[in-house]
C-alpha cells in the first residue's frame, strides 16, 4: 500500500463522484453544510458553514502529514453532498478507517451513502489491497450504526471513554469493521443494494 493511499484519486458511480478534496469547494460544502444543520447534532462533529474554512484546511494538513486522504461527495448531479475520507492510515499493516463523513439532507437515505461506501471499499481491498477497513461512530449514534450495519460491517467493540467531545461529553467509540476475506460477499450485497427499486 505504502504511499498510494495518500494519492488523490477521483471514483464515480451513477449516484455520486468522490473527487479529491480541494479549497475552491469552499461554497458547495458551506451549503451542504447548512442542508440540515448537521452541525447541531450533540453527537457528531459536523463544521457549521462558517468552520468550514478551517475544517478544509484541517483535513488538507492531515493529508500533507500522512494520516488522511479526504474526498469532497459530488450527486449524480455534480453538486456537492458532503465530505468522506480515508482516516488513521497504517500503511504497515494496510488498514484504513472511512471516516469523518457526512452529507447534506437531500441526499440523505438515497443511494448515495451506498455507492460512496461501494466505490471506497472497491478502492481500498482491490487497488490498495487493504486488510480490513474500519468504521467508528458514537455509540449513541443510531442513524449512523443502523448505516453502517446495512453495509455489513460486523462490530468489533466498543471503546468506552475513548473521548471528548467538543462539548467536554465522554464518547464511547462503537468500532465495525469488513475483513479482505468478507469482500467479495459484502461487495455483492451492497451491488444488490443499489440494484433495488426505491420508494
Amino acid at each position: 500500500m505504502g504511499s498510494d493511499i495518500l494519492k488523490p484519486v477521483t471514483l464515480t458511480g451513477r449516484h455520486a463522484s468522490l473527487v479529491p478534496l480541494a479549497v475552491d469547494q469552499l461554497a458547495g460544502l458551506k451549503e451542504a453544510s447548512a442542508d440540515g444543520e448537521l452541525h447541531q447534532l450533540w453527537y457528531t462533529s459536523v463544521a457549521t458553514p462558517e468552520r468550514m474554512e478551517a475544517e478544509i484546511a484541517r483535513r488538507l494538513a492531515l493529508h500533507a502529514a500522512g494520516s488522511m486522504l479526504p474526498f469532497t461527495v459530488l450527486d449524480a448531479e455534480g453538486q456537492v453532498a458532503g465530505m468522506t475520507s480515508f482516516m488513521n492510515i497504517d500503511s504497515t499493516h494496510r488498514r484504513v478507517e472511512i471516516g469523518s463523513t457526512w452529507y447534506a439532507r437531500r441526499v440523505q437515505r438515497s443511494g448515495l451513502n451506498t455507492e460512496c461506501k461501494l466505490m471506497l471499499l472497491t478502492h481500498a481491498f482491490e487497488t490498495l489491497a487493504c486488510i480490513a477497513v474500519e468504521f467508528r461512530t458514537h455509540r449513541l449514534n443510531t442513524q449512523s450504526r443502523r448505516a453502517i450495519e446495512r453495509l455489513g460491517a460486523q462490530l468489533d467493540g466498543v471503546l468506552r471513554n475513548h473521548m471528548r467531545t467538543a462539548d467536554g461529553n465522554l464518547r464511547d467509540t462503537c468500532v465495525y469493521s469488513i475483513t479482505a476475506a468478507e469482500w467479495p460477499t459484502i461487495k455483492t450485497h451492497l451491488q444488490w443494494q443499489l440494484s433495488k427499486p426505491r420508494d
